[in-house]
């Protein structure tokens, strides 16, 4: 009995070596490990490279799009419209008379402006003959008191009488330069009944019609602004750079725009100024308006007050290590190694946290403190701790923020994705 009971306990013995020999060396073992011990399972997380480049500090501010050179038409004198050539959204050159006013009081302003002239020459003309039969009056006087034939008064009155025909004489004279200043003013006023573009352009609003009395401006009164005409082709982005990161902003320096209507395209721009003067927005933030002047591509068509946003490029750092932004974070040093916090010059102990960044070794996270620059709007500058070309762990965050020293990794990107299944259509016959 005993030699069946021992026969039976050594094909046991034998069935769970070979059992178990079949479970390491299929690898069905690990595989039962970390089914019922889930620490032991590895985390699958999002790998990349520490690399050495380049990295450009930026400034992002929003704002909205105008014409750089934009102009309000208005009338210089007050008048009906007549005509008005273009509408909204046409194109403009230089000299294109874009507005047209009723002219008939402006003509007959200059008619009478021309008579006046007319008139001072007559005027002028009588006062030289009365100049000059005074001048020849006073000599033949002063020949008789000469002789004692006149009087001392009738000499007085003859020299008085020479002198008030010489002053009414330059009167005339400067009444004819009057008269014609006054024909330039009604040839100017009667010019501007006929209102030119001054610059090439769009005619972007129009705010009159025809039939409408235009008003002049004065100092307190504004005129009437009969439209207004924008080079499109030329913008300004008016940003609004935040006061904290306002003080790298310097004129000059290179910027990408995005505008809202053009989503997946960056323009080129660059700062034109930076004002001077502190301002505060509704919801109270302080900012400075940066004028930025943006480049724009032959096709596209930006509009006056689009909505975008500026990357403002303030400093270029070169030949520095970086990583992508996500993979640095503060963990607390009680959550950390003893022997990683006690090895590394990175770790301030008087602090509660410390950067670090997870790298990959032999499938497995070690934990790395490392000491940062300064950041983009993706990587960060990575000053002493890793060197470039290490493996790192950059995500998902999940997984990052739950990440253990020596914990077991993999690339997701050496997972196979599940295959869908074949999608299959049945044709039918036509009867």
């Amino acid at each position: 009995m005993w030699k069946w009971l021992l026969g039976i306990f050594v094909v046991l013995v034998l069935g769970c070596a070979g059992g178990s020999y079949w479970l390491y060396s299929s690898g069905q073992l690990k595989k039962l490990q970390e089914q019922f011990r889930p620490d032991l399972q590895a985390t699958t997380v999002r790998l990349d490279k520490a690399v050495k480049g380049d990295l450009v500090r930026t400034v992002s501010a929003p704002g909205l799009s105008e014409p750089k050179n934009k102009v309000l038409i208005s009338a210089q004198v007050s008048a009906r419209i007549t005509a008005l050539p273009f509408d909204e959204g046409d194109q403009v050159k230089s000299g294109d008379a874009v507005v047209r006013l009723d002219d008939r009081d402006l003509v007959a302003n200059l008619d009478s402006a021309r008579a006046q002239l007319d008139g001072e020459k007559a005027r002028l003309d009588g006062a030289k003959a009365t100049y000059k039969n005074m001048e020849q009056e006073l000599g033949r006087r002063r020949e008789l008191f000469s002789t004692k034939d006149i009087s001392k008064a009738e000499l007085d009155q003859s020299e008085a009488d020479f002198q008030r025909a010489e002053s009414n004489l330059r009167a005339a004279e400067f009444s004819i330069e009057i008269a014609k200043a006054n024909i330039s003013r009604a040839e100017k006023d009667l010019d501007n009944a006929i209102i030119k573009s001054p610059i090439d352009g769009v005619l972007v609003k129009r705010n009159a019609e025809v039939g409408e009395l235009v008003v002049v401006g004065t100092f307190n009164n504004a005129g009437t602004v009969i439209m207004e005409i924008a080079d499109l082709s030329k913008m300004l982005l008016q940003a609004k750079v935040d006061e904290a990161n306002v003080a790298p902003v310097k004129a000059g320096q290179k910027a990408k725009v995005f505008f809202n209507a053009y989503r997946d395209k960056a323009f080129d721009a660059a700062v034109q100024r930076v004002m001077m003067q502190r301002q505060v927005d509704r919801d109270g933030t302080a900012y400075f308006e940066t004028e930025l002047l943006v480049e724009i591509p032959k096709g596209d068509q930006v509009f006056w007050g689009m909505t975008g946003n500026a990357d403002i490029e303030v400093e270029t750092i070169r030949d520095v290590v970086k990583v992508p932004s996500q993979a640095v974070l503060d963990r607390p040093l009680d959550e950390l190694p003893k022997s990683v916090v006690d090895s590394s010059q990175y770790i301030d102990k008087t602090k509660k946290y410390a950067r670090v960044v997870y790298k990959v070794v032999d499938g497995k996270a070690v934990t790395v403190p490392v000491s940062i620059g300064p950041s983009d709007l993706t990587h960060t500058i990575v000053l002493g701790g890793l060197a470039a070309d290490e493996t790192i762990i950059t995500g998902p965050f999940k997984s990052l923020t739950g990440m253990k020293e020596g914990q077991a990794v993999r690339d997701e990107t050496t997972i196979p994705k599940e295959q869908k299944p074949a999608v299959t259509t049945t044709a039918k016959a036509g009867n």
